[in-house]
């Protein structure tokens, strides 16, 4: 026995060394890049909010138990890794008491022989067996040889997958076989409960005690050695999210939603654009060395599952954007220039050629790292950070990247130019005259507050119109059914008219921090100056803008959606609607009302409160619903590669065969409208088919008015 300790504590020691050399080697590796102390802060300052998260994204696996099987045979195999964690203390109890006393009969102190844990650490190793059972199945079904391109798991390390499934198999057998044996000698510390090893036992009694003793200890080695060499395997794969990933969730940003996109940082300190020296200060990611420790810990969590890749809508549109191999692309550079990166610099000048050739390699370009049509292909839907279980943040890669590639670069879609030349010129993305803001009160029968210096004592709101919703056509008819809906309720609103400008959320998203850094500072003096405290959008984008990403500068307000008080003014009593709508209609979710905000219920139980509306969800709606293909200033850039996102969705919402599409966005309006235009032309849609927001659905209820005659 004593031979045996000495085998199994030699080869602990070298599993030991060589995994802390790998920890050590990632630890300097993700210190290489920018600091992130905002991360820290934030985890520090909600550390109930942090302890929730861990119990319900890690142990709880929230994520991936919306995704069945898959996702229950992960929570068994995940939770067999901690519960059988006992047996690993019992195997390496019994090896070192075998060495002393001779007899390896070790047990835990004060839960060590309860028949409870005993059942328990066989249920969760049979289950852990089944789970892998049912990975297999999965991993054979979905074969990117079979789907191609629609596998989840195209572009992943398929073979590190399927040597972790099998070294996980051994860690289970070796298990039940050690206990088997250490049952039929005595040694086992449990009198009942582990209903597997004595059934794998009364198999090995037959063999004779000396067998069943030799057998024990080649068992207990193997089981110590199989573990082992598990351990040094998963720290250099994609396997190291069992480590890294409760990181990653504790440092991820965790409001309700995905909310704001994040500053810009240099250094770890927020980018004052006056004070800033384009010598030494960061603009956004131009080099792997500008992406922060949290990136970095990104690269090493992602698990490869593909769940980002099949909900992301320009991957589903044969574009080439994966958010999985956005980040797989950079981990793999990460690893092949790390001896640059950590060398020194007289080091450096010895380093092969190989390594100093991937230097030249731009981070994104025709020949880089990540392809300019990868970054520029994203809407920023957060479909991608939203499914992934370990909480990878990519949308905050995708904005650092595109952050250099337009304001150091100048590289960028050309017709994404003339927005931002709008935007700078006229305070809108169409260039139009501010003047034009105020046209659409005209159109009403009742007089609307224009602020001009102060919002009035007896005022509540500050109805936000947004550009869209000021100046293009199909959008003003949401504008004008929200004032008249607020009209009726009797709530007091005002609004700016052309004191407004773009909330400056298509600069952000398409990279042009400054711009909406100086339109934000500007929408903010107005509204202070104005003295605005309750603020009211019908568009998504000046919502989360607004709600989220001014207070990054200094405009704090209460900001709601108008599905939000809308749906509260119909609950109060204070509008009632009558008129039956006979109409089967189908609800698409605007990202940065759903996923970016959580705000999904609202708008339905809007429809929900309209007599004779038929509702039917699409199969993709909710936290899983599919973009417009109009956001992160995609809305100004054309879509030449591959389907277009919106014909897409107009695609996916003529299954349910709609007599109406509602949505409670502008710029989904345009898109999904546009679309149904096409397929109306092309006789795959009735022509009575059209897309209206949930406000005009409403306001047709409330008054009693006839349906629209669709623009034919």
């Amino acid at each position: 026995m004593l031979l045996v300790a000495i085998i199994g504590l030699l080869m602990t020691a070298a599993a030991v060394a060589l995994t802390a050399r790998r920890a050590l080697f990632l630890y300097r590796l993700a210190t290489v890049g920018q600091p992130a102390p905002e991360r820290v802060e934030y985890a520090r300052d909600n550390a109930g909010a942090e302890l929730k998260a861990q119990l319900v994204e890690v142990f709880g696996q929230r994520k991936l138990l919306k995704w069945t099987p898959s996702g229950t045979a992960h929570f068994f195999v995940m939770w067999a890794f901690f519960i059988l964690l006992t047996v690993y203390i019992e195997a390496y109890g019994a090896l070192v008491q075998g060495a002393v006393t001779g007899t390896p009969d070790f047990h835990i102190p004060l839960i060590g022989t309860w028949p409870v844990l005993a059942f328990l650490q066989d249920f969760i190793a049979a289950a852990a067996l089944i789970g892998l059972g049912a990975f297999a199945v999965i991993r054979v079904k979905n074969s990117p040889k079979t789907l191609g391109r629609s596998s989840r798991f195209s572009g992943s390390h398929l073979g590190g997958a399927w040597l972790v499934l099998f070294m996980i198999f051994n860690v289970i057998w070796t298990l039940f076989l050690y206990r088997a044996a250490a049952i039929n000698t005595g040694n086992f510390p449990y009198r009942s409960g582990a209903f597997v090893s004595e059934g794998v036992a009364a198999a090995l009694r037959p063999l004779g005690e000396g067998a069943n003793d030799a057998l024990e200890h080649v068992g207990l080695l193997l089981h110590i050695a199989v573990m082992l060499v598990f351990l040094v395997i998963v720290v250099y794969s994609k396997h190291l999210h069992i480590f890294t990933a409760p990181l990653n969730v504790l440092f991820s940003r965790r409001p309700d939603g995905m909310g704001a996109a994040q500053p810009m940082r240099s250094g770890g300190k927020l980018l004052d654009f006056e004070e800033a020296d384009p010598d030494t200060d960061v603009f956004g990611r131009g080099k792997l060395e500008d992406t922060s420790w949290k990136g970095f810990l990104d690269f090493y969590t992602c698990t490869e599952c593909g769940r980002c890749q099949s909900q992301c809508p320009a991957w589903n549109t044969d574009k080439p954007l994966s958010p999985k191999m956005l980040i797989l692309d950079q981990r793999d550079h990460a690893f092949k220039v790390a001896p640059y990166l950590l060398a020194g610099e007289e080091q450096r000048k010895d380093l092969h050629e190989d390594v100093l050739a991937l230097l030249d390699k731009p981070l994104v370009g025709e020949d880089g790292v990540i392809h300019p049509d990868v970054l520029w292909s994203c809407t920023n839907c957060g479909a991608c950070v939203e499914q992934c279980p370990v909480d990878i943040e990519h949308i905050d890669h995708i904005l650092d990247m595109r952050r250099y590639q337009v304001m150091v670069e100048s590289s960028f879609p050309s017709e994404a130019g003339v927005m931002l030349k709008n935007l700078e010129n006229k305070g809108n993305p169409w260039g139009m005259s501010e003047m034009k803001r105020a046209e659409w009160v005209e159109e009403l029968d009742f007089e609307v507050e224009i602020v001009d210096d102060k919002m009035p004592e007896d005022t509540e709101y500050l109805f936000w119109v947004g550009c869209a919703g000021a100046l293009e056509d199909r959008a003003k008819k949401t504008t004008k059914a929200v004032a008249e809906l607020l009209h009726i309720a009797g709530v007091k609103f005002a609004v700016l008219g052309p004191m407004e400008a773009c909330t400056g959320d298509p600069a952000r998203r398409l990279g042009m921090e400054f711009l909406f850094s100086m339109l934000a500072q500007q929408n903010i003096e107005t509204l202070n100056d104005a003295g605005v405290k309750k603020i009211v959008a019908t568009c998504p984008h000046c919502f989360n803008t607004l709600a989220n990403e001014y207070p990054q500068l200094g405009g704090n307000y209460d900001v709601v959606h108008h599905t939000q008080l809308l749906a509260k003014l119909v609950e109060e009593g204070k509008l009632t609607p009558i008129t039956p709508i006979e109409e089967k209609i189908t609800y698409h979710d605007p990202c940065f009302l759903g996923r970016h905000n959580k705000v999904y219920a609202q708008p339905r139980d809007i429809m929900a409160k309209v007599p004779g509306v038929q509702t039917q969800e699409m199969h993709r709606c909710k936290d899983r619903g599919f973009c417009c293909g109009a956001g992160g200033a995609r809305m100004w850039m054309e879509e030449r590669i591959g389907k277009r996102i919106n014909t897409e969705r107009v695609d996916e919402a003529l299954t349910t065969d709609p007599d109406r599409v509602s949505t409670a966005c502008p710029f989904c309006l345009v898109m999904l409208g546009d679309a149904i235009s096409e397929k109306k032309n092309s006789g795959e849609a009735k022509e009575s088919l059209e897309v209206v927001d949930v406000a005009q659905l409403l306001i047709r209820s409330v008054k009693g008015e006839a349906p629209a005659t669709p623009a034919s």
